[in-house]
């Protein structure tokens, strides 16, 4: 019988995931066509859908915490009243990026753009990639320093959190 790994175990899989699509995104950053620009935008949507994954299973591990409804509202409502309101706010930005991410241009994109303080970097729908000869960015910048290991502090913060209620 397997063992379920931990959220932690989950995070550190993603981040050893994330390190080679990071690592070409350095490397190839100058690239705006051609073969470099085609590897630039595969090791993007590399790093988004291992984004979007690690999200994704943080909530699905997670929502046993709570009867049910929205993972992610319910998660920052519990934070909020533990006094954790940075976090709190962290996981609102994250998971609204991560919507962005899974269904584009919406609600959860309009709310981001908003945000003063924004986590993350938002392009126009108009900078998104439309055909060889444009940037390999979506409409959430996730190959912006940061974005990654944001999210995943974030996800291990709110993981211990709900671990010692």
């Amino acid at each position: 019988m397997n063992v379920s790994k931990s959220i932690a175990e989950l995070v550190a899989a993603a981040q050893a995931n994330a390190k080679a699509p990071q690592d070409r995104i350095s490397e190839l950053s100058h690239a705006t066509t051609g073969p470099e620009a085609e590897q630039l935008r595969a090791a993007t949507v590399e790093l988004e859908k291992i984004s979007v994954d690690i999200y994704s299973v943080f909530e699905a591990r997670m929502q046993h915490h709570f009867k049910r409804g929205p993972f992610s509202r319910k998660l920052q409502s519990l934070l909020v009243a533990g006094g954790e309101t940075d976090l709190a706010e962290r996981i609102r930005q994250y998971y609204l990026a991560i919507n962005v991410l899974k269904h584009g241009k919406g609600d959860s994109y309009r709310e981001l753009a908003k945000e003063q303080d924004a986590l993350v970097v938002l392009r126009p729908a108009q900078d998104m990639i439309e055909d060889d000869t444009t940037r390999a960015v979506g409409l959430v910048d996730v190959t912006d320093e940061g974005f990654f290991d944001g999210l995943t502090a974030a996800i291990l913060e709110a993981y211990r959190f709900l671990e010692q209620k």
